[in-house]
């Protein structure tokens, strides 16, 4: 892999960012989906669109997590997707609650807290399905439930859960939703409050007397809209206990699974002085490459083809470098990216 250029028009991070979500992508290797449901409580189910290989127990599992308003759908879900089903993975893109056209599967709402959810997909896919190799990635919202899920795992993380990967992981909530408050920012805390009220009237919709939507008049920032609707309905006193209790970081010193986190320097809304805890940066586990330049979840180099989309290559090839090599090899907890030169 080369160090991460930043394409020539896109050197600033809105450019980055921005472009990332509005630029026309195709994924014709990527072949169709099976739609898959997981029950991760009792009520409570989340969609995957699932690519299987023709014997997925002898190939690793790439399985997908995205951000805050994303879904399986999301250019980087399928761009990583596709990258994994080439290289002869099976990949899983899931949707999180209520994301992705499931409102209905749950009478819940989704939030930042739930790494249960991956959990229970984890362990359907090793018990149920016998696969013998696992791999997580989550982007935003979906890096901080992945980093949160192997960190409360620590020492009890199954053997078939060879690494982790967030890109550009939220693991203090309460430092990027203000930092999305900021006024420079204010085109993704209207993307972000819009996108969450629509999706609460639907969700009030489908399960009629159970939300109270008049608060949300009164919400103008991501702060009060989980402050008044997050909170309240996923059992948290306010915001700032929800920001606390869900963030990864609280958990970054338990994780022993190899761990990637690529971010970037000038990400907009999540500060790069979130990775410099010592829960985290004290962790040998943990690897970190975060380039000057790259926005949120963006870094779209100024070099076509494979390393086009940087974190996408960046996350397969360290991936690539735990998986077994048949199927009676051993993998050895020990592991770590330090081999790898970036």
């Amino acid at each position: 892999m080369k160090t991460f250029e930043p394409h020539p028009l896109l050197r600033n991070p809105h450019a980055q960012t921005l472009a990332s979500s509005f630029l026309p992508r195709r994924f014709p290797r990527l072949p169709r989906s099976v739609p898959r449901e997981f029950e991760v409580e009792p009520g409570s189910r989340i969609r995957g669109e699932c690519h299987w290989q023709a014997a997925p127990r002898e190939r690793p599992t790439l399985v997908l997590v995205h951000g805050l308003e994303g879904s399986s759908e999301s250019g980087y879900m399928l761009g990583l997707a596709e990258r994994a089903f080439v290289a002869g993975w099976n990949a899983v893109r899931l949707n999180q609650r209520n994301c992705g056209g499931t409102e209905s599967l749950t009478p819940t709402l989704y939030n930042s807290g739930l790494s249960g959810d991956y959990r229970a997909v984890l362990a359907e896919l090793i018990e149920g399905d016998s696969l013998p190799e696992i791999f997580f990635a989550g982007y935003s919202m979906g890096g901080n439930l992945v980093l949160k899920m192997v960190g409360e795992l620590a020492g009890t993380a199954p053997r078939e859960l060879r690494a982790v990967a967030g890109v550009c992981p939220c693991v203090d909530l309460g430092l990027c939703a203000d930092a999305v408050g900021l006024h420079r920012n204010f085109i993704y805390q209207e993307h972000f409050v819009r996108n969450l009220k629509q999706r609460m009237r639907r969700k009030a919709k489908l399960f009629p007397g159970k939300f109270d939507l008049d608060p949300m008049a009164r919400v103008r920032t991501l702060r009060e809209f989980d402050d008044k609707i997050t909170a309240k309905y996923c059992g948290f006193r306010d915001a700032t206990d929800y920001y606390a209790r869900s963030s990864a970081l609280r958990v970054t010193a338990g994780i022993q699974v190899p761990t990637l986190i690529v971010t970037s320097r000038d990400d907009p809304f999540v500060p790069f002085a979130s990775f410099s805890d010592p829960a985290l940066a004290n962790n040998s586990h943990i690897r970190v490459i975060a380039p000057e330049r790259g926005g949120h979840c963006a870094f779209i180099s100024r070099y076509a083809g494979e390393t086009r989309f940087w974190a996408e290559a960046c996350v397969m090839e360290l991936f690539a470098s735990h998986e077994s090599r048949g199927a009676n090899s051993v993998y050895s907890s020990e592991a770590n990216f330090e081999t790898l030169d970036y």
